[in-house]
């Protein structure tokens, strides 16, 4: 994996030293709104069969987002691979770093790095439906709608009844962009 530099994030990746910055964005209930219905992650009590990441510094396909210009925390994004040709795309941002676009930029750097040197030839992400900030952040970096699914979450998320939406980005559309 490489460092990835963007006009305002250094995707690095990452490292246990992270790892306390990952809690704390775990511990926000608004971050966590869309992935568990806004509970606080004890990691103690955390359900080993979690259907969302919770990094800790080791896993190879997870990169920590800083400010290039004072190095502050903003988030991790990840490229996780499904298999050779597929890998799905995620990504956690701060509450106070949201709304700025750093997350279509640092998402944009991971797909462009994931056509480029990953080698993959299709990027996946998903997001419930009702979440609309995580599903412009898709559209703007070029992806495009495939599906929705229902939720399979055990958790009581507000809008679980809307499902989860898919979207895709073929290596193709990537050229054409």
């Amino acid at each position: 994996m490489a460092v990835l530099q963007t006009k305002h994030l250094t995707l690095s990746p990452c490292s246990p030293d992270d790892c306390t910055d990952f809690i704390a964005l775990e511990r926000d209930p608004e971050v966590m709104l869309f992935l568990n219905g806004g509970h606080a992650v004890d990691r103690d009590r955390a359900d080993p069969n979690a259907t969302f990441l919770m990094p800790s510094g080791t896993e190879p396909y997870v990169w920590t987002a800083r400010r290039t210009g004072n190095g502050a925390f903003v988030g991790w994004f990840c490229l996780w691979p499904e298999n050779d040709m597929l890998a799905e795309l995620g990504y956690r941002l701060r509450r106070m770093d949201w709304g700025q676009g750093l997350a279509s930029e640092g998402a944009s750097a991971l797909v462009d790095w994931g056509f480029e040197t990953g080698g993959y030839d299709r990027i996946v992400a998903t997001t419930m439906t009702v979440n609309q900030a995580s599903r412009r952040v898709m559209e703007k970096i070029g992806m495009i709608y495939a599906r929705t699914v229902p939720s399979d979450s055990p958790d009581a998320i507000p809008g679980k009844e809307h499902g989860e939406v898919w979207y895709e980005l073929a290596r193709s559309g990537w050229n054409d962009r």
